[in-house]
This record gives structure tokens, C-alpha cells and sequence, in this order.
């Protein structure tokens, strides 16, 4: 058994697989929640209605994908994945609540919620966090093409609105395409709000994203990469890849949150930024997440997040490494570290800043030979001595 956490990815082996869905609601509550998947091509967005696969729409991709009840909306997906056509790049798997805004309920009605990829010898699970959770429906995980090898991320992506809008942002009219005859939902909103990934691949190439209510919620930023292999005897192309930024507050303060030195940071507390692991032996499959306090974003003025190779020869082409910045009602920016200077073992990857309270996310992945370098760069100022992870 795999278990990721939030931004985590995973392999999937074979070519049959079945994605299962688990929670409970409470006794004596009316709780309707539903599975649904959306085939989407590298647009983000679905070809046509047919790729929209649910209980009242059970097929999808001529077969290749199919939905199977089995009592309180839960069901699970079969796929032939072989069969699925090259022009899907991303499936994504969600929960929505039926009737919850007339009902004034979330999805931290569902206890135990997981989603599960059962393949030939591996099972892969991820458990989103949804005790606190204020939308009403959520993109539990996706699988997605990269070079020939399907994986799974588990993404925990919040939405308010239910099915309609949900399926809206993916291009899909629920109202015309799937919705029961005798009791229509209501149509999408006229500007729905995109769930497809937003992808920085462009130097200085930035996205701006607006806060949805009082506050962003909790930003999760991941650092996923391709570990390689430990020699049995030292040696070998294993690499540990660390995570880490520096921050600006608006009343000045800075620093440096990483695990050299063990300055974790703090989420609670100034500076509102704590590392939540640090990947050592290069086996965590979820790589290491950074998250951000974003009912604190008034108090932060910028972070620069960057890379690390702290073991193993740079080598940043082999790492294949990624950072994705995701929190709730809000689409997932994705930045890769697609080139490398080899002779340099720090990356920064992408400046995140406070607009004028809106979220400001800026590419940079530029290579430098340590913290210090990156430091002046972008001129923060602080003062650098060796450290080291005990």
C-alpha cells in the first residue's frame, strides 16, 4: 500500500486499474455525495460531453473507462488504460454533494473519504483532509500521461457549488448533458472558475489568482522529483532534492524556511510558512510540501521557492522535478525545472508575491550555486553561514 499526501504522485503499473472511492456520512443525515470523472484533453478541458463518466452516464472513451455502483454514490471506475486515446492527457476523479447549498452542507460531512487505484501488485491511496473542509465538491485525484508511464496525483482540490459548476469548469453543460430529467440542477455560472492545471513553462511567464472569500486557505506547495537508485554499496543516481524558500513579511522581517539548520518555520506563527517533511532517504513517494497560511496572507509580501540537491551528483534533467502551488477553489500552478546547469545545486523556482492581495505566481527557474547566490539575486539580504540536516 502506497499513501500519498496532498500534491503526491505515484506510478501506476499494468494497464487494468480501478479507482475506488470510500466514505461514511453521518447517522440520520440526509448526505447525498456523488463520484464522477472527467476525461480531459491538454487543454484542460473535456473534447465533448461523452467524457464525463457517472452513475447516470457509466461509459466513457468507447469503453475504456466505466462506472460501477455500489450503493451510496460511491461506486468505482474501471479502466483499460492501453485503450484510453492519446489526446487524454489528465483523468481526474471527484466528490460532489447533492442539493448542498439548500441543505447548507460541506464535504466534512464524509468521514473516512479516500480514493484508492487498485493496479497488478500495488495499491496507491490518498485521504484528503476534509474535517475542516468548506466547498462542497473536491477533485479527490487524477491520473495523467507522462512519458508513456501513467501515474496517479492526489490533488485534494477544493470547489464550492456542487456537480454544475464543477462540471462547468471542465466544459461540460450538466444542465443539457447528464442532469436527471425531473429535476435539473441549475445551469453553470456565466464565468465558471477553471479547475484544469495552470502551467508556467515560459520565462517570467506569471499567473495572478484572486481570493475566493475572506482568505486563500491553506497553499500547499510540493516539490516532486525522480529519486533514481541507491548503490547497495553507496553510490549509485539517488538524489535528495530539498525543498525550501525565502520569505519577505510586509513589516520586514526575513528569512530562509528549509531543512538545513532545521528552520522548518512555523504555520501558526510568524512566518506563517512551515515545511511540513523533509524527503531524506529519497523514498517518500509524495515528495515535500511547504504550506503557507493564506489567512495570513495580508502579512506576507513575497516567497521565493526554490530547489535543493543537498546529496547526489546535480543532475537537474535526471530529477525531472516539479513544484505545484495548490489551495482550495483555485486551479494548481505547475512549474517544471525543464533545464539545469549541472555545476549548480540551487534552483529558484518561483517567486510568489502579494499583489495587492491577490496571489502573484512568477516562473523563474534560474540555477545558482548555493542560498547565498539566489539571496542576491533577487536582493534579500540576509546573512548566510554553513548548516547542515542532523
Amino acid at each position: 500500500m502506497i499513501e500519498l499526501q496532498q500534491g503526491g504522485n505515484a506510478a501506476v503499473d499494468g494497464t487494468d486499474a480501478s479507482i475506488r472511492f470510500e466514505w461514511s456520512v453521518p447517522q440520520g443525515r440526509d448526505v447525498e455525495a456523488d463520484a464522477s470523472a472527467y476525461l480531459l484533453a491538454a487543454n484542460g478541458r473535456v473534447r465533448g460531453d461523452a467524457d464525463m463518466v457517472f452513475y447516470n452516464q457509466p461509459t466513457g472513451a468507447d469503453g475504456a473507462i466505466a462506472f460501477v455502483a455500489d450503493g451510496g454514490g460511491r461506486g468505482r471506475f474501471q479502466l483499460d488504460l492501453a485503450r484510453i486515446p492519446q489526446s487524454i492527457e489528465r483523468i481526474v476523479f471527484c466528490v460532489t454533494l447533492h442539493e448542498a447549498q439548500s441543505k447548507r452542507q460541506t464535504l466534512a460531512l464524509l468521514d473516512g473519504a479516500s480514493i484508492s487505484v487498485d493496479a497488478p501488485g500495488s495499491t496507491i491511496r490518498y485521504r484528503p483532509a476534509l474535517a475542516a473542509a468548506s466547498e462542497a465538491a473536491m477533485t479527490f485525484g487524477e491520473l495523467y500521461r507522462r512519458n508513456g508511464q501513467w501515474k496517479f496525483r492526489a490533488v485534494g482540490q477544493g470547489f464550492n457549488g456542487g456537480l454544475a459548476p464543477l462540471a462547468g469548469s471542465f466544459g461540460i453543460d450538466v444542465a443539457e448533458a447528464a442532469a436527471p430529467v425531473e429535476a435539473p440542477p441549475p445551469p453553470p455560472p456565466p464565468t465558471p472558475v477553471r479547475l484544469g492545471k495552470v502551467t508556467l513553462d515560459k520565462p517570467g511567464q506569471t499567473v495572478s489568482l484572486e481570493k475566493k472569500g475572506a482568505a486563500f486557505g491553506e497553499i500547499a506547495v510540493n516539490l516532486n522529483w525522480s529519486r533514481g537508485r541507491k548503490g547497495y554499496f553507496g553510490g549509485g543516481t539517488a538524489i535528495d532534492l530539498d525543498l525550501g524558500c525565502l520569505y519577505e513579511l510586509q513589516n520586514g522581517g526575513l528569512g530562509v524556511v528549509q531543512a538545513l539548520g532545521n528552520a522548518f518555520g512555523s504555520f501558526e506563527d510568524d512566518p506563517y510558512i512551515a515545511l511540513s517533511g523533509d524527503d531524506r532517504t529519497g523514498d517518500v513517494s509524495q515528495g515535500e510540501t511547504m504550506r503557507i497560511n493564506g489567512r495570513h496572507w495580508s502579512e506576507i509580501r513575497r516567497v521565493m521557492v526554490f530547489a535543493n540537491i543537498y546529496d547526489g551528483v546535480p543532475n537537474w534533467q535526471q530529477t525531472d522535478g516539479m513544484i505545484t502551488v495548490a489551495m482550495p477553489d483555485q486551479p494548481p500552478i505547475e512549474v517544471r525545472m525543464t533545464e539545469g546547469r549541472n555545476d549548480r545545486r540551487v534552483c529558484g523556482v518561483v517567486m510568489i508575491e502579494n499583489d495587492a492581495g491577490r496571489l502573484k505566481a512568477t516562473r523563474v527557474v534560474e540555477y545558482f550555486r548555493d542560498q547565498q547566490k539566489l539571496d542576491q539575486r533577487f536582493e534579500w539580504g540576509l546573512r548566510w553561514v554553513a548548516g547542515r540536516k542532523d
